[in-house]
């Protein structure tokens, strides 16, 4: 079975975000990037199909070369083989299309996707990887076994109040997300496993040139908290008075 791991390149929820040029362009400056990680998620539980199923994983991402060492840490985790599609990451469509041209080309079984990015949140990219290769699709996607001899799954999402169990078939797509794998059996990259990444192929792949199909405008950062204001619990009608003129919520 061969598997592939789309990987994307995101910002640390800890770093402070800023924008350029009128805040129409994100700032990379002094920002750690990762591993997005509904795809570290995904990642991990390629690895237990690879070590009891003897499955090959290779993992992919739409970008520059500033993105390798986050593939490089993918590799170290334990892929075999890293791609990266030499060109910016502009939208969904673009990157979806990049990435089915790879997937159609290499004939994976198995494409694990994050249901969304944290960096833009947009969860269209799994969707539309399955549109362009004719896959199945389960997004949300919280457990995942695969049967091999068969080309069978069954997978469960998450639904509103509550869990669904689903069976299909190979090729598949999924839009994996925490509780695919426990958040203890996430791994980090040993000495070891540092080491042999850098024996390990990271391919570069020229894009096939997918245009955009929407740009963005404008980005905003929310606006910055008010003071807290202390009402004594002896003062409801000042409490209500604030929700209502202030707070505007009643």
């Amino acid at each position: 079975m061969k598997i592939l791991v789309c990987i994307s390149h995101v910002p640390d929820t800890t770093s402070k975000i800023n924008f350029t040029d009128g805040d129409t362009k994100f700032d990379t400056n002094g920002v750690q990037f990762v591993i997005n990680p509904n795809d570290e998620f995904g990642l991990t539980r390629a690895m237990w199909f690879k070590e009891k199923q003897g499955a090959s994983v290779a993992v992919a991402n739409v970008g520059g070369p500033e993105t390798e060492p986050t593939l490089r840490k993918a590799l170290a985790i334990g892929a075999d083989e890293a791609i990266r599609i030499n060109t910016e990451a502009k939208d969904g469509f673009a990157v979806a299309k990049e990435l089915a041209n790879v997937i159609k080309d290499r004939g994976f079984d198995l494409v694990i996707a994050g249901r969304e990015s944290i960096d833009y949140n947009g969860g269209m990219v799994p969707g539309m990887i399955a549109a362009l290769t004719n896959a199945n699709f389960v997004n949300k996607c919280i457990g995942l076994e695969i049967d091999a001899s068969t080309s069978s799954a069954t997978a469960i999402r998450e639904i509103d109040g509550g869990k669904e169990t689903v069976s299909t078939s190979l090729p598949l797509v999924i839009g994996g997300q925490k509780g695919l794998v426990e958040e203890s059996d996430l791994r980090i990259p040993n000495m070891r496993g540092i080491m042999m990444a850098r024996q390990k192929p990271l391919t570069v792949v020229e894009p096939v040139g997918a245009n955009a199909e929407t740009t963005s405008v404008k980005f905003e950062k929310p606006a910055p908290k008010g003071a807290v204001t202390l009402v004594s619990p002896d003062n409801i009608g000042e409490l209500v008075n604030l929700l209502h003129n202030e707070a505007k919520v009643i």
